[in-house]
């Protein structure tokens, strides 16, 4: 596997154990991010399993947010690293959490078709940084998001979490 086809995830955080996007999740949904030929947008595939059905023939709409969520947080670290001049996975590890997570469900998603996620970024203020995204079902645009995402110290914020300030 040659640089240019190794994902964000994978050049950034190959140790990564995210159930959505963890590379080293041993049963997770590995998902994939890279720069799309625009330049401008991350893309992003995933075909899901029979395992997420909502109802019968259709996509369960919390693999739809897991899918937004771990596919625009990428697109947000990204975003990060090229507006710095720097290399995904070079040090020091730039990491962002999930600060405000919108969808809007625009038609049911069909199972057994790839799902196309397209995301970018929008704007950034100090921390934050606002990625839009659209998932699509072949032709058809299913989900849209709106999401804000905050860069952090991810050492910092496990130990704020453990009460351990």
């Amino acid at each position: 596997m040659t640089e240019q086809t190794l994902s964000l995830q994978q050049l950034a955080a190959p140790e990564g154990i995210c159930y959505g996007c963890g590379c080293s999740h041993s049963s997770g949904l590995h998902v994939q991010s890279h720069w799309d030929a625009d330049g401008v947008h991350l893309s992003c595939r995933h075909t899901p399993d029979q395992t997420f059905t909502g109802w019968p023939g259709l996509v369960y709409g919390g693999l739809l947010a897991m899918l937004v969520d771990c596919h625009c947080n990428w697109t947000a670290m990204a975003y990060h690293y090229r507006a710095e001049g720097r290399e995904p996975g070079s040090l020091p590890r730039i990491d962002c959490v999930t600060g405000q997570l919108g969808l809007t469900y625009l038609k049911p998603t069909p199972m057994g078709v790839e799902l196309l996620l397209k995301a970018r970024v929008e704007g950034e203020l100090g921390r934050k940084t606002r990625v839009i995204c659209e998932v699509w079902a072949g032709d058809v645009l299913t989900v849209t998001a709106d999401s804000v995402f905050v860069r952090v110290d991810t050492e910092k914020l496990k130990r704020q979490a453990h009460g351990a300030a």
